[in-house]
C-alpha cells in the first residue's frame, strides 16, 4: 500500500493545493509547512507552466521545475506529509519523463496528476511511475460516464473526482450527482476517492466528505497567496484547520 493511500486509513482527509513559486519559493515553503501544521493530510504542489494567473505570478518571480525540486528536497527536511505534484504533460516530456519521475521518487515525491493526459493515453507515464514507485493518480469527471469502472479499476493512490464542469475556481454551489458517482467508483476499487475542483467553504468540504473520503482545495487557497502575497502562510495555515475541521466531522 503506498504512502497516499495509508492517508486514508485514519478518517476522512483534506487535500489543499498551492502554486509552487506565488509568489515565490520562500512562501510556498512556509504555506507547506503551514498546511502540514493545521491537519493537511497529503498537500497538492502545482509546478507552473504557462496559462493560469498564480502561474504566470510564479514564472515571472523565475520559478521552474529544477527550483521546485530543490523547494521539496528542503520540504522533506521536516515535512513528513504526503506529496503530490500536479503539472502539465508538456513540463514532464520536456525535461524527460524517466528523469522527471525518478527525481520525484529522489526528492520524496509521492504522486503525480496529469490532468490533461487522458486515460487513454496514461499508459507511457504508468509503467515509469510504478518502476519508481510514484502514484500516478487518475481523474474521474461527470463526463467519464461508461469509463468510470475501467478507470476506477485502474487507479493508484486515490482517485481524483472532479465535482463539475468548466473553468477552476470556487463554486457558490455543486450541483453534480457526485453519490451516484461515487458508488459506481466503489463497484469496482476499494482505492480511496476524493472530491475536488470547486470547493471553497467548509460547508463543501463537509458535504464531500459525506459522499466520499476526502475534499480537495485549490483555487480558494490560490485567491489567499494573490490577496496576501508574502503574508500569506498563517492565513492559509487558519483556512487548512477549519477545511480539514470541517471534514473530520465525518470522519
Amino acid at each position: 500500500m503506498s504512502k497516499i493511500t495509508k492517508a486514508f486509513q485514519n478518517g476522512k482527509v483534506f487535500i489543499p493545493f498551492i502554486t509552487c513559486g506565488d509568489p515565490d519559493m520562500e512562501t510556498t515553503a512556509a504555506a507547506v509547512r503551514a498546511m502540514a501544521q493545521n491537519g493537511a493530510d497529503i498537500i497538492e504542489l502545482g509546478i507552473p507552466f504557462s496559462d493560469p494567473t498564480a502561474e504566470i505570478r510564479a514564472l515571472s518571480a523565475g520559478a521552474d521545475t529544477d527550483k521546485v525540486f530543490d523547494l521539496v528536497r528542503e520540504l522533506r527536511r521536516d515535512v513528513s506529509v504526503p506529496l503530490i505534484f500536479m503539472t502539465y504533460a508538456n513540463v514532464v516530456y520536456s525535461y524527460g519523463a524517466e528523469q522527471f519521475i525518478s527525481t520525484c521518487r529522489e526528492v520524496g515525491i509521492d504522486g503525480l496528476i496529469l490532468p490533461d493526459i487522458p486515460f487513454e493515453e496514461k499508459e507511457e507515464f504508468s509503467e515509469i511511475c510504478r518502476c519508481y514507485e510514484v502514484d500516478l493518480i487518475s481523474l474521474i469527471a461527470p463526463t467519464s460516464e461508461n469509463r468510470i469502472g475501467m478507470i476506477a479499476r485502474e487507479a493508484e493512490g486515490f482517485i481524483y473526482l472532479v465535482s463539475s464542469l468548466g473553468v477552476t475556481g470556487v463554486r457558490s454551489e455543486i450541483t453534480t450527482d457526485l453519490a451516484s458517482i461515487v458508488r459506481v467508483i466503489r463497484e469496482n476499487t476499494d482505492i480511496p476517492v476524493a472530491i475536488g475542483f470547486g470547493i471553497s467553504t467548509p460547508e463543501q468540504a463537509k458535504q464531500m466528505a459525506q459522499i466520499a473520503d476526502g475534499a480537495i482545495v485549490g483555487s480558494a487557497i490560490v485567491r489567499i497567496a494573490e490577496q496576501y502575497g508574502r503574508e500569506a502562510p498563517e492565513v492559509i495555515g487558519e483556512y487548512v484547520r477549519k477545511m480539514k475541521s470541517a471534514v473530520c466531522e465525518y470522519g
